[in-house]
């Protein structure tokens, strides 16, 4: 696949996947609220939901954090409502170091979560028709596809992880501070190479490893938005019956 197509499949999910994302997050929690009407155990519940993937973002930083020699501190997967009023699942203190480690570290959720998420989706469940169905427009294809994902051995336990994992292991705003940084200086360095005549060395690098990293970051956001899809209307109406069953109004 050429790499143009791989960075464009990219930008092209990932903005649903940041709005399915999102919504699945709030109406969760939405859920909770109208069972409990308590903000607190709404959040608390909602964090036990999703607790495996939790645990797989914050034991990534910690460590991708120990492998690279930087020193960490203390560990929290226990839900905290921080002085701006959102909420914080968990963290992982670690020493300030340079940065590459630190873009690194940052990335150790989005890398990890992604390789889990395909490796169970096409290891254990054989979700790879669903994909192949999709690309031809084979709308019964899919539907065939996806039933038999359902009936792989332990479907529900693997989609459940799948589901905890891929909606946790996007980086916070913490996470992504070096990136920019880190883009700037390697763009730079990739221009300084071009204009040294090291032109086949950078473009090597950008349909090889580059190219590859990016097609499993796709494929890991493709998976997501497909799963959020799915449950999208199971939450809804979830919602839509407490609401009408408890005569309350949630608004986001």
């Amino acid at each position: 696949m050429p790499t143009f197509i791989s960075w464009l499949w990219l930008f092209a999910i990932f903005l649903p996947l940041i709005l399915l994302e999102r919504w699945v997050h709030t109406h969760l929690q939405g859920i909770w609220l109208l069972i409990f009407r308590n903000a607190d155990i709404a959040v608390v519940i909602y964090a036990l939901m999703v607790l495996p993937g939790v645990l797989v973002h914050e034991l990534s930083h910690w460590l991708m954090a120990t492998l690279l020699g930087a020193r960490t501190g203390r560990f929290s997967i226990i839900p905290e409502r921080l002085p701006d009023g959102t909420v914080r699942l968990g963290f992982v203190e670690a020493q300030r170091t340079d940065l590459i480690r630190e873009a690194l570290i940052g990335a150790a959720p989005l890398m990890v979560g992604s390789a889990l998420v395909i490796g169970v989706s096409y290891g254990l469940l054989n979700a790879g028709p669903v994909g192949e169905a999709l690309v031809r427009g084979d709308l019964g294809g899919v539907l065939q596809a996806m039933q038999a994902v359902w009936q792989a051995p332990d479907a529900w336990l693997w989609l459940y992880l799948i589901f905890a994992i891929s909606n946790s292991m996007l980086p916070s705003a913490s996470d992504r501070r070096a990136w920019l940084p880190l883009a700037v200086f390697v763009g730079l360095l990739a221009a300084l190479l071009v204009y040294a005549g090291f032109e086949q060395l950078v473009l090597d690098a950008l349909t090889g490893p580059v190219d590859a990293a990016i097609r499993a970051l796709a494929t890991a956001f493709t998976i997501t938005v497909i799963f959020n899809v799915c449950v999208l209307p199971i939450i809804w109406l979830l919602e839509q019956g407490l609401m009408k069953l408890t005569g309350m109004q949630v608004n986001y």
